[in-house]
């Protein structure tokens, strides 16, 4: 066996954990999702057959198995396409916190309201200003969050729209 060649036992273990983190997270998907994939029939049944187990060691097991017909595939293509998939998660995420972002920011200053406005056109800075006043005065009061929620809500309508 030539140097080239050699792979570390260690190394070949996390190629071998990776490949089926990857099958455990194909098992997550539904079958319609699953049907998009170019998958072998065997690879397919193995994780739709997945949602049948609910015991841990079961999961385990099926895992691994999964995990043992993943191995001698390219699994390249199949892990782009799950990033692509979840890719709309990762942005919806993204322009959640930059929503929350910008309320702690409008409570603590309400002079960012400009601010806002210029970078999220069309928004109603007077509605904005008074969301913040009532939000403030109920987290005063030690009031349920109404306004406040109420307040997100606004800011997050216009930070999807802005985004768009």
């Amino acid at each position: 066996m030539e140097d080239d060649d050699f792979i570390s036992k260690t190394r070949r273990k996390k190629q071998s954990h990776d490949i089926q983190s990857l099958g455990v997270a194909l098992t997550k998907l539904s079958a319609e999702q699953l049907a998009r994939f170019n998958l072998p029939e065997t690879l397919l049944d193995a994780l739709i057959e997945a949602k049948r187990f609910t015991k841990h060691e079961a999961v385990r097991r099926h895992a691994q198995y999964i995990g043992r017909i993943m191995r001698d595939m390219d699994v390249e293509p199949i892990a782009a396409q799950l990033a692509a998939l979840n890719a709309p998660t990762n942005r919806d995420t993204a322009l959640f916190h930059l929503a929350e972002r910008w309320r702690t920011d409008l409570m603590a200053d309400p002079s960012t309201i400009p601010a806002f406005a210029l970078e999220f056109p069309g928004v109603d800075e007077r509605r904005l200003s008074d969301l913040i006043e009532a939000a403030k005065k109920e987290r005063a009061a030690e009031k349920p969050p109404k306004h406040f929620r109420e307040l997100f809500h606004v800011i997050n309508d216009a930070v999807r729209k802005g985004q768009a």
